[in-house]
C-alpha cells in the first residue's frame, strides 16, 4: 500500500481543501463484480472522493478528503466488502522502484480456500461412494428436524460447510453492498438447496464453484504475470561511483547527474548517456529491436536494457519513476482504465442479463409446480441451475482479460499501447496514412552515389568536394563529409575565400583554383552545356557503348545525361563538383528508404488495409520516387502540416478510420486528427509518448505490420469471447427446462469452463509476435 499524493490543495468555492490518495494493494479483487463491490463499498464512506480500480493488477486507488476520513476508514470499507487489503497503515507492503504496483503472485493451489475446496472435494467423493455404489452400507447416523440423516448425507454436510463457507461468505458480502454478483447466486443457490434437503445438489455446487473459482484465479494471475514482467525489467540497485568509490545503493537514491557502473551481464538501472566505454547493449525490453545496439561516448541508455559485453559508465538523466521505463509500465497500467466500445457494451449488457434470468430462475422453480402441478423436486433444481448460470462472469472478463493480454504483449515487443480503446481502434482501420521522412525513410541524408566524370577518380570527386563543404554547415555538407570519411578520404585540401551562392550551391579556393559545389543549374551558368529536359533512363542505366572515361566531350555529356536523369527520377538531390572549366563529378544524395518499409507496406496490404498513402512535404519527384519504390497507393506532396491534417480528413471521408503514422512531433496535428495516432521512434522523446495514441518505441516499421495484426486479432478475440460465453450460456438456459442441463454441467461448463476459455484464448495474443524476416509464415509461435 502506497501513499501517492498527501494533502493536494484544491480550491473549492473559495476555500482550500485537501486532498489525499492512497494506493492498496487488494489481490483478491480480480474481476469486474468484484471490483463493483468494492467501489459500492467506498462510496458509502464519506470523504472518500474518487475511486480507481484495477481488478487486472489487483490495485486500488482512492482519492479522500482527510478532514472528513482516514486512511483506515479507507481500508476498513475494503475490508466490508470481503477483501483483504495486503500491508495496512504501517506501509508493509514496497511499493516498486518505478512507482507502480501490482498484486503480488498467490500460493493458489496452497491457500487456505484450496485446502477447504480439497476437503470438500473429499467428502464429496466419500458421499457419493455410499449414496450410490455402497447404498447398503449407508446407515441412518442422526435425525435433524425429523429429517433422518444418512452417512451419506453427513459427508455432504460436511463439505457444504467446508467448501461452501468461502462462497456464502462472498454472498453475504454482496448482498450487504447490495451487488448481484456470483457469489451471491451461488451463495443463495447453495443455502436454498441446503435447506430443503438437496445435500448432493448443495455439496456438488460448492465444490464445483470453489474449483471454478481457484481456476479463475490461478488464470488472472497469469494475466497479472505479464505487468509483473515488465516492472521485473529495471534492476532495483544501482552501482554509483561517489567520492572516488563505487557503492550500491537503491536505484530510488540515484540523482540525475550521477554516474553508474554497468558491467557486462548487467541491466542498465536507470536513463542516462554513456559517458565511457562502450558495448552492444540489448534493447529489446524498451524498444523491441532484436539486434543488440552498439552503443559509445554520447549514446543513450534506457533502464531496463541489458549490456551484452562492454564496459559502461552512464550518466543519468533521469530519476527512477521518470524513466522511459517507467513511463511504459505507468501508460500500459493506466491503458486499462480506457474502456473499449465492446466493453462498455459488455457492461451495459450484463446489467440486465443477471437480473433477467435470475427473475427465469425464480418463475421456472416456482410456476410448473404451482400452476401445472408438476414436482418440485425436480423444477427446484431447474430453476436453482438457472441461478448458477445467471451469473455473467465469463462474459463480463471476456474484453479487459483481452485488452491487457494485448498491451501487454506488444509493450514487451516495442509497442506502447496507450488504452484498450486505441487497440480496438487500430484493428478497425481501413487507410493508414504514412509521413515520408523518419517513417519510411530514415529521416538522415546521406550520399548514395558518386559519379567521376572523364579522367576523374571517385577519390577526386570526394575529395574536392568533401574539400569545399567542410566550411558549410549545411546537411548535404554533413553528408558529403560523412562519405568521404568512410571512403577514407582524410587529406582533404583547405579551402579558402568561402561562400555561400544562395540557392544555387558554394564555391572555394582550393590551390589556388576555384572550386564549384551545387545545384546543375549553377553550372549552367558557368557555360556548362548540361541538359535542360532530362530524359528518362532504366533506373539511370547507362547506354551501351558509353563509359565514364572514353575521353570525349560529346559522350562524357551523354554518360552525365544518362546519369543525371537517372538519378532524378529516382528522387534524388544532385550536386556537381567542379572549376569553371572542367566538371570533377556527380554527387547524388537523397534520405534514404528504410530496408523494412517496402516489405512492411507489402505485408500491411496483405492483412488487409485497403488503402496506404504517404503523406509529405517534398517535392513531387522525390515523392513519386519514394513512393514507387516502397509500393504505397498513392502519395501526396509538398504538404504543409495544415495540408496534412486536411488530407487526413479527406482520407476518412472517403474510407473511414484512418490510422496516421508520423514522427510524433512535426505530424502531431495529423496524428490528433487520425482515428488512431501512431508515433515513430518514440524512445526516450516525451513529446511523441504523449502526442500519440500509439507510440513505436523504436525506429522499425516492421513493428506496424504487428500492430495492425495484434490489434485485429484482439478484435477477434474479444468478438469471440463474446459471443461465445453468451452463446453457451444460452445454450445452457435452452437446455435447463428440458432436463438436459444439471447443476454440475451448469458450474463445470457455463462458469468454469467459459472462464477458463476466454482467458485462454486471450492469451493466445502473446504468442503473437513481430516477424522481421517477414518470411509469410505462421505469425503466431509459441509462447
Amino acid at each position: 500500500m502506497t501513499e501517492t499524493a498527501d494533502a493536494a490543495g484544491r480550491e473549492n468555492n473559495g476555500e482550500q481543501t485537501q486532498e489525499s490518495s492512497v494506493r492498496l494493494t487488494v489481490p483478491e479483487m480480480d474481476c469486474p463484480s468484484c471490483a463493483q463491490k468494492v467501489d459500492k463499498s467506498l462510496q458509502r464512506v464519506d470523504g472518500v472522493t474518487d475511486t480507481t480500480l484495477q481488478p487486472t493488477t489487483g490495485t486500488a486507488t482512492v482519492d479522500y478528503d482527510p478532514n472528513r476520513a482516514a486512511e483506515a476508514d479507507v481500508v476498513a470499507a475494503i475490508e466490508g466488502a470481503g477483501y483483504e487489503v495486503i500491508g495496512g497503515e504501517d506501509g508493509s507492503d514496497e511499493e516498486s522502484a518505478d512507482g507502480m504496483e501490482i498484486a503480488p503472485p498467490s500460493e493458489i493451489w496452497t491457500s487456505s480456500r484450496a485446502i477447504k475446496t480439497w476437503i470438500g472435494a473429499g467428502f464429496v467423493v466419500f458421499g457419493l461412494l455410499f449414496e450410490f455404489v455402497l447404498a447398503g452400507q449407508n446407515p441412518e447416523v442422526a435425525t435433524l428436524l425429523n429429517y433422518s440423516l444418512s452417512l451419506a448425507d453427513g459427508l455432504f454436510l460436511v463439505a457444504i460447510i467446508v467448501s461452501g463457507y468461502p462462497v456464502v461468505r462472498g454472498g453475504y458480502y454482496s448482498a450487504r453492498n447490495l451487488s448481484l454478483d456470483i457469489d451471491l447466486l451461488m451463495g443463495t443457490a447453495i443455502i436454498a438447496a441446503t435447506g430443503i434437503g438437496y445435500f448432493v445438489e448443495a455439496a456438488t455446487l460448492a465444490v464445483l464453484f470453489s474449483v471454478a473459482e481457484l481456476l479463475e484465479d490461478y488464470a488472472m494471475d497469469r494475466a497479472r504475470n505479464s505487468l509483473r514482467e515488465l516492472m521485473e525489467l529495471s534492476p532495483d540497485e544501482a552501482a554509483v561511483r561517489r567520492d572516488g568509490e563505487e557503492v550500491t545503493v537503491s536505484v530510488e537514491e540515484v540523482e540525475i547527474g550521477e554516474t553508474v557502473v554497468v558491467r557486462p551481464g548487467e541491466k542498465i538501472p536507470l536513463d542516462g548517456t554513456v559517458i565511457e566505454g562502450g558495448s552492444a547493449v540489448d534493447q529489446s525490453p524498451i524498444t523491441g529491436e532484436s539486434v543488440p545496439v552498439d552503443k559509445a561516448e554520447g549514446d543513450d541508455v534506457y533502464a531496463g536494457s541489458i549490456n551484452e559485453e562492454g564496459y559502461l559508465e552512464v550518466e543519468v538523466t533521469s530519476t527512477a519513476g521518470n524513466s522511459t521505463l517507467s513511463k511504459i509500465i505507468g501508460m500500459v497500467q493506466g491503458a486499462q482504465e480506457k474502456k473499449t466500445e465492446k466493453e462498455q457494451f459488455v457492461d451495459r449488457f450484463s446489467g440486465y442479463y443477471t437480473p433477467a434470468v435470475v427473475v427465469l430462475a425464480i418463475l421456472t422453480a416456482a410456476v410448473p409446480p404451482l400452476m401445472l402441478g408438476w414436482p418440485w423436486q425436480t423444477w427446484f433444481i431447474r430453476g436453482l441451475t438457472l441461478l448458477v448460470i445467471a451469473c455473467p462472469c465469463a462474459f463480463v472478463i471476456s474484453t479487459p482479460v483481452s485488452v491487457v493480454s494485448g498491451i501487454t504483449s506488444a509493450a514487451k515487443n516495442g509497442v506502447l499501447i496507450k488504452g484498450g480503446n486505441h487497440l480496438e481502434a487500430m484493428g478497425e482501420v481501413d487507410a493508414i496514412a504514412l509521413d515520408k521522412t523518419g517513417t519510411l525513410t530514415k529521416g538522415e541524408l546521406a550520399v548514395t552515389d558518386v559519379i567521376p566524370f572523364g579522367n576523374h577518380s571517385e577519390s577526386d570527386v570526394l575529395r574536392y568536394g568533401a574539400g569545399v563543404e567542410q566550411r558549410s554547415e549545411h546537411p548535404i555538407a554533413e553528408a558529403v563529409l560523412t562519405r568521404a570519411d568512410e571512403g577514407d578520404v582524410t587529406d582533404l585540401p583547405a579551402p579558402s575565400d568561402f561562400e555561400s551562392l544562395t540557392g544555387k550551391g558554394i564555391r572555394a579556393t582550393i590551390a589556388g583554383e576555384t572550386y564549384f559545389v551545387g545545384k546543375p543549374a549553377l553550372f549552367e551558368e558557368l557555360g556548362f552545356d548540361l541538359p535542360q529536359a532530362r530524359r528518362a533512363t532504366d533506373g539511370g542505366a547507362v547506354s551501351e557503348g558509353v563509359t565514364a572515361d572514353s575521353g570525349l566531350e560529346e559522350q562524357e555529356k551523354e554518360y552525365a545525361d544518362h546519369v543525371l536523369a537517372g538519378l532524378e527520377e529516382e528522387g534524388r538531390t544532385v550536386v556537381l563538383v567542379g572549376t569553371e572549366t572542367d566538371v570533377v563529378g556527380a554527387i547524388a544524395i537523397a534520405d534514404e528508404v528504410r530496408s523494412t518499409s517496402q516489405r512492411a507496406v507489402e505485408r500491411l496490404h496483405e492483412l488487409g488495409v485497403d488503402r496506404i498513402v504517404m503523406l509529405t512535404g517534398d517535392n513531387e519527384g522525390t515523392a513519386r520516387a519514394i513512393a514507387e519504390q516502397v509500393g504505397v497507393d498513392e502519395y501526396r506532396a509538398e504538404l504543409l502540416p495544415d495540408q496534412k491534417v486536411e488530407a487526413i480528413d479527406e482520407l476518412r471521408d472517403e474510407y473511414g478510420d484512418v490510422a496516421m503514422v508520423g514522427d510524433g512531433v512535426n505530424d502531431a496535428p495529423a496524428l490528433a486528427t487520425a482515428t488512431v495516432g501512431v508515433a515513430m521512434g518514440a524512445a526516450g522523446t516525451d513529446t511523441a509518448l504523449e502526442t500519440a495514441d500509439i507510440a513505436l518505441m523504436g525506429d522499425d516499421l516492421s513493428k506496424l505490420p504487428y500492430l495492425y495484426e495484434l490489434s485485429h486479432k484482439a478484435g477477434s478475440v474479444i468478438q469471440q469471447n463474446i459471443w461465445a460465453s453468451l452463446g453457451v450460456k444460452a445454450l445452457l438456459a435452452i437446455g435447463v427446462p428440458l432436463g438436459y442441463v444439471s447443476v454440475a454441467v451448469a458450474v463445470v461448463v457455463g462458469d468454469m469452463g467459459m472462464s477458463l476459455g476466454v482467458t485462454g484464448n486471450a492469451m493466445r495474443l502473446s504468442r503473437i509476435v513481430p516477424d522481421s524476416l517477414y518470411s509469410g509464415a505462421d505469425r503466431e509461435t509459441e509462447a
